[in-house]
């Protein structure tokens, strides 16, 4: 923190300049724009999509207002100010992508452009820029509202949303459920590249930096054929930084922000340098995490829960002035410490003596992406490809009962590694009506792992075409479809082989029953995701296949209505997910062909209100999940689902603009459950309030502190997806008590 501060005060006089001139510029150059006229919010999406400029307006600024057309290639500049003509409204660029739209101005300026310099604070309502697609399941979740929740870790990045659970109390446990299901059951994506992160069920799957992140998308069950292979239960795609992110135009900056938390005495410091140059831009991002084991809310030390993470991320890109960009990155994220024996669980009592409490973890993924786009499409000609290679690793010792007379168990170390060697090339095609977006796509995947005693893996290949129309045929209606095939090639640990092949397709829409108040939607999904891969830890070289393991396939479907008048909105939605033949491999020999079906049944509702200088929102879910028509746990649920149950999320956040204050809190409420299987003990609930203030100078803006408290009440809980809570031989792995953050960021 110390550092960040010596930062900023050395870079005032400089950096003030750059971040005013920033401030007021256009992002990027001219583009290829079709907008057609029609309300002001589905056109400020439209150009948010076509833009991957990040839009934000109240919806009490845009209720009730119509769009003008807009067509050809025009800087961004001019698209929003031929959008906006006759609204009565003006923008002004907030960041280098972040664009803000206020009401009319004050008659003192007569209908003018903001006076040079104007600065606006948040406001609410996010169009996601270039990740967001308006799916009927669609969540976005974008760069300001990630600012706002200064997240620490994945269960931060999602902490508004009751439907989007994270296990897991550190990183390097932290699994993702989407209404209950497990994220290995979804598409998962980082900046367009595959992730095949299945290692070992104690582990995270994605371990996910959240400071290198610019959005997150979430299909809740619902997912485009465009997503990607394997979207059976949804999709997450995570999208990160570039220097374009920071800069509008040529220039170099850098950015230092450091994080203490008091529970655990955790320093996180992030240092980045950016630079833009003639269509040439490069960005290096780097955080480093020390700390010691925190506290639970009963006060007791929680073993193998210190930080040690390192993380990076460089991308490199080009833009010629045809518009046509190229850019390679690479992510890299290391945990590296001391953890439970079962880092996913606390203690589980009754195992042998030999198995110490405490041991070593290394989990390390890396994520390399080159990719190709035009920023300037035409708009029957707007092609992307993505080449890309991830991988993670597991290092971990291995205990074995002592030998003879010997105290000492056997230990020797084991290794678990995925990757995924992946590609596709899609073009959107626009026309009047909207677009159809077509492509290709392929991976390989392999599960690998080996110890002194044996080493085996499985592999499978896949070949997919498809292709995803989104329509507005008339005025008040938007309907989406597509269709995908897949072949796949599946080989397992005893070297047989396996082809197969399925057809995955959805419909959806919406329909604007009164417009820019009330709205209709529903949908439809029948994926199929071919076998999926086992865990690294539990492959069996004796495992006994059989005909070969059935394909998995899922059946998703949703309904729902969002009311807005005034600023106000209520929404609510149905939700069914159904997976058929997932994949819930074990060790013994008979069990690398199981499978297993899974429902997750439910419905969630919300209310918010947003005014020019913060909101409120309150949201509410109700899931329950089976396996094989039994109540699920999560056990049984490894790799597949786990029980939910009702869960209540409270946010708000208020600006005060004349001191440059901003202050904010968040609460989640969970309810006992006791949908369980006869014998478990029912889940406790729990409820959890967190509180932060934040500064931003007037006369410096470029520097912001923060401080938190997490967990206001000291609550001792284990978050409602954590593994082993139904369990009387199981002490979960608790979340942290009270705990004061303070952070300081400077950009110069």
């Amino acid at each position: 923190m110390l550092v960040t501060l010596l930062l900023a005060g050395t870079a005032i006089p400089s950096f003030w300049a750059v971040e005013r001139a920033n401030a007021q510029s256009p992002a990027g150059a001219a583009a290829s724009a079709s907008i057609p006229a029609q309300s002001l919010s589905s056109a400020l999406i439209a150009f948010s999509r076509q833009s991957r400029i990040e839009i934000f307006a109240p919806s009490s600024t845009t209720a009730g207002k119509r769009s003008s057309a807009v067509n050809g290639t025009l800087a961004p500049e001019a698209a929003l100010q031929q959008l906006l003509a006759g609204t009565g409204l003006t923008y002004h660029f907030t960041g280098a992508r972040v664009v803000t739209i206020t009401g009319p101005l004050p008659s003192a300026t007569g209908g003018a452009a903001l006076p040079p310099g104007a600065i606006a604070l948040d406001t609410i309502d996010v169009t996601g820029g270039s990740i967001a697609r308006g799916g009927v399941s669609e969540i976005v979740i974008g760069s300001r509202e990630l600012e706002r929740k200064n997240p620490t870790d994945t269960r931060d990045i999602f902490s508004s949303e009751p439907g989007i659970k994270v296990g897991g109390s550190i990183p390097a446990t932290q699994k993702v459920y989407v209404h209950g299901v497990e994220e290995n059951n979804l598409a998962v994506t980082i900046d367009g590249s595959r992730q095949n992160n299945k290692v070992f069920h104690h582990n995270a799957t994605t371990l996910i930096e959240p400071s290198f992140l610019r959005a997150v998308r979430v299909d809740a069950g619902i997912a485009p054929t465009d997503a990607g292979p394997g979207a059976i239960g949804g999709a997450i795609a995570y999208e990160t930084k570039d220097a374009r992110d920071f800069l509008s135009g040529n220039g170099i900056g850098a950015y230092a922000k450091s994080m203490f938390n008091t529970n655990g005495r955790t320093f996180t410091t992030s240092l980045s340098g950016y630079a833009r140059h003639d269509g040439f831009d490069a960005l290096g991002y780097f955080t480093l995490g020390k700390g010691d084991n925190y506290k639970a809310g009963n006060g007791r030390e929680v073993g193998g829960t210190s930080t040690d993470i390192l993380s990076g991320l460089v991308k490199l890109g080009y833009e010629a002035p045809t518009g046509d960009r190229v850019q390679i990155s690479h992510e890299r994220v290391r945990d590296d410490a001391p953890r439970p024996f079962r880092a996913n669980i606390g203690a589980i009592t009754g195992r042998p003596p030999w198995e110490p409490r405490i041991r070593n973890y290394t989990i390390e993924r890396q994520n390399t992406v080159f990719s190709y786009s035009r920023t300037t499409p035409n708009g029957w000609w707007d092609p992307k490809a993505v080449l890309a290679y991830s991988v993670t690793d597991v290092d971990t010792p291995i205990f074995e009962r002592p030998i003879g007379t010997s105290p000492l168990p056997v230990t020797y170390p084991g290794n678990g590694q995925t990757d995924s060697f992946n590609a596709k090339f899609e073009s959107r095609f626009g026309f009047g009506l909207g677009s159809i977006t077509a492509g290709v796509d392929f991976y390989k995947d392999k599960a690998l792992y080996k110890d002194r005693n044996f080493r085996t893996d499985e592999r499978a290949s896949n070949l997919g075409l498809y292709a995803q129309a989104r329509l507005q045929p008339w005025e008040r209606t938007r309907i989406s479809f597509g269709l995908r095939g897949d072949r796949q090639w599946f080989t397992g640990t005893t070297g047989q082989e396996w082809d197969n092949s399925g057809l995955s397709r959805n419909i959806s829409g919406e329909f604007d029953i009164i417009p820019e108040f009330l709205t209709v939607k529903a949908g439809y999904s029948h994926g199929w995701g071919g076998i999926q891969l086992a865990e690294n830890f539990i492959m069996n070289t004796a495992w006994r296949y059989g005909a070969g393991i059935k394909p998995v396939t899922a059946d998703n479907a949703m309904a729902g209505l969002i009311a807005r008048y005034q600023g106000f909105t209520l929404e609510g939605s149905i939700f069914r997910t159904a997976l058929d033949n997932a994949r819930a491999a074990r060790f013994a020999i008979a069990s690398g062909t199981l499978t297993r079906d899974v429902e997750s049944l439910g419905y969630e509702i919300g209310l918010g209100y947003a005014w020019e200088d913060g909101f409120v929102r309150a949201k509410y879910a109700d899931i329950n999940v089976k396996i094989d028509g039994q109540r699920a746990d999560s056990d049984t649920g490894t790799y597949l689902a786990t029980p939910i149950g009702q869960v209540i999320t409270l946010t708000g956040t208020h600006t005060f603009k004349q001191w440059g204050v901003t202050v904010g809190a968040d609460v989640e409420i969970v309810l006992d459950y006791k949908k369980v299987q006869p014998g478990s003990q029912p889940l406790k609930g729990y409820e959890v309030v967190n509180t932060f203030i934040e500064y931003k100078p007037a006369n410096y803006s470029s520097l912001t502190f923060r401080a938190e408290v997490k967990n206001l009440l000291d609550k001792t809980y284990a978050d409602r997806a954590t593994y082993g809570q139904e369990f009387g031989t199981v002490t979960p792995l608790y979340q942290p008590g009270r705990a004061f953050v303070l952070s300081a960021a400077a950009r110069f």
